[in-house]
């Protein structure tokens, strides 16, 4: 009988891969904090979760024939934060404060998803086991 990962590991092996690009998001926003014009962005994580687990594709142009093509990624809108606090007459839209919260909050749920996908297959083994 072969072991069906869909149904196995639900909706989470989905889940690290989004929070993975919601990090990577922050961190960029963190990053260009004291850049002039910067406009914080952010990522629709429902919006990214259903792309991710529809099995949606994402198409790009080849421009020479060696180039390996796009398959499946995880896609999502990249949205713009609405400021939080007053400008500072530089045009950046980052809160820094805000960032690093939602960098923690997300790390935290991406650390949940791992333990839980951890669980998963460590239940997997011992069931392939047979204990």
């Amino acid at each position: 009988m072969a072991i069906s990962f869909n149904n196995a590991l639900g909706i989470h092996q989905y889940t690290v891969g989004v929070r993975e690009r919601n990090a990577e998001m922050i961190s960029s926003n963190i990053a260009q904090a004291n850049t002039p014009g910067y406009k914080a962005k952010g990522l629709d994580f429902k919006t990214a979760l259903q792309a991710a687990s529809s099995g949606a594709d994402i198409h790009l142009s080849r421009t020479d024939g060696r180039h390996i093509p796009a398959s499946r990624a995880i896609i999502g809108e990249t949205l713009y934060r609405i400021p939080t606090q007053p400008d500072t007459g530089d045009g950046n839209t980052v809160d820094v404060d805000l960032e690093r919260n939602l960098f923690m909050q997300n790390q935290i749920r991406h650390q949940a998803s791992l333990d839980f996908l951890g669980g998963k297959f460590k239940s997997m083994t011992k069931a392939i086991k047979g204990e």
